[in-house]
C-alpha cells in the first residue's frame, strides 16, 4: 500500500510584488507555482530551496508557511496521487527564471491578475490565502 506523499510548494513574490505562475504538463494545462517532493531526510524548507533552484533557478528567502492542503487523485493531476502539499509565501531575488524542463510556461503578475489565470484548485486557494494576509506589504 503506498503512502502520502509530502512536497512543498510556494508563492513567490519578486521584489517588484508580482508572483509566479508556472505552466507544467503534470497539471493538464492548468497554471501552478514551482515545488515538488520532499526529499528522505531533507527539511522542508531545505526542499523547497531545493525545488526552485531547480526548476526555475530562483533564490528565496523570508519563507513563510501558509498553509497546507491535501490532494487525492485529483482529475486534473496527469497520474493518480495522494499528496500532502506544504504550502509557503517566500520573496524570490530578481524575476529571472532560468526553467527547467518540467516548465512549459511562466510569468509574474499581479496577484489579482494571477487569480485570472486557469490555476489547479490548490493555487486559487494558496493566492487566496495570499489577498487575505497580504504578508509582504
Amino acid at each position: 500500500m503506498a503512502h502520502p506523499i509530502p512536497t512543498v510548494a510556494a508563492l513567490a513574490v519578486s521584489p517588484r510584488g508580482r508572483v509566479l505562475l508556472v505552466r507544467t504538463a503534470k497539471w493538464r494545462g492548468l497554471w501552478g507555482v514551482p515545488g515538488g517532493k520532499i526529499e528522505y531526510g531533507e527539511r522542508m524548507e531545505e526542499a523547497l530551496l531545493r525545488e526552485f533552484a531547480e526548476e526555475v533557478g530562483l533564490a528565496l528567502s523570508d519563507v513563510r508557511f501558509a498553509l497546507l492542503q491535501e490532494m487525492i487523485e485529483d482529475p486534473a493531476f496527469h497520474k493518480p496521487a495522494h499528496f500532502i502539499l506544504i504550502n509557503y509565501f517566500a520573496r524570490a531575488d530578481s524575476e529571472a527564471v532560468r526553467p527547467n524542463e518540467e516548465i512549459a510556461e511562466w510569468a509574474w503578475v499581479s496577484p489579482r491578475e494571477a487569480l485570472g489565470y486557469p490555476l489547479n484548485v490548490y493555487t486559487e486557494r494558496l493566492l487566496r490565502a495570499y489577498e487575505e494576509v497580504r504578508p509582504y506589504g
